[in-house]
């Protein structure tokens, strides 16, 4: 393993239980993923994409094993550290783009702010100078059903990125998009990599696409790593 990994993935397993059935979802898992990294995660359903994102996110607890980002173990903390982690760490991204129908792009963007004790003033200004960087600057006042599905994920991006985390992850951020319109996406999340130094983990089905624009692809099957591929060498 890269000693040097900011994200350390260690003999990672999640096993549901229904009644006497156990299915294991993600099985010994180990991989390493350096700070500003984008790393694409592929694999057919089922194969564990997913129970991945989720326990990266801090949004379900292992089974066995340990994740450590920059040195750090999630794994052991408490439910209030927890959520601490995901508020200041983790910007999270998904496929049905999650914005409150009646709240305008700018305040969708500016809503995670509200627990995290920053001035309306303060919350408005980063909000709309997030809108800005992912080309939507004029389109701040419109409501999500007034915008089209690549304007919508747009706003989430911003909405993402407005707590000024170290790693966002993407679970299928274009899988209710056309093919052109997936592109831009992700091509913008390359540019926001490299002027913001993010590290960033992205499901896809598309492997096309990841292997694209991501650093790294990983594939996952029936819940272990197939393998772990390095597309371009780090700068």
């Amino acid at each position: 393993m890269d000693v040097d990994g900011f994200i350390q993935i260690e003999e990672l397993t999640k096993v549901y239980s229904s009644g006497p059935v156990e299915v294991v979802a993600l099985r010994d898992a180990t991989i390493s993923i350096g700070r500003g990294r984008f790393v694409g995660v592929t694999g057919t359903s089922g194969s564990g994409k997913s129970t991945l994102m989720n326990l990266l996110g801090g949004l379900d607890t292992p089974s066995a094993g340990r994740i450590r980002v920059d040195d750090r173990s999630i794994s052991d903390l408490s439910k209030t550290d927890l959520a601490l982690f995901r508020r200041h760490t983790i910007g999270m991204i998904f496929q049905s783009f999650n914005l409150i129908p009646s709240y305008s792009a700018v305040e969708n963007v500016a809503f995670p702010l509200l627990f995290a004790d920053v001035a309306k003033k303060d919350r408005f200004r980063r909000a709309t100078e997030l809108l800005a960087a992912v080309g939507l600057e004029s389109r701040g006042h419109h409501l999500p059903s007034e915008l089209s599905g690549g304007e919508q994920q747009r706003v989430a991006v911003a909405r993402a990125l407005v707590n000024r985390p170290a790693i966002l992850l993407a679970d299928e951020p274009t899988g209710n998009l056309d093919s052109r319109t997936s592109r831009q996406i992700v091509r913008m999340l390359f540019d926001l990599k490299a002027e913001r130094g993010l590290t960033i983990v992205m499901i896809s089905h598309e492997e096309a696409l990841l292997r694209e624009f991501a650093d790294e692809l990983i594939r996952l099957q029936d819940g272990a790593v197939l393998s772990h591929e390095t597309l371009r060498d780090r700068p």
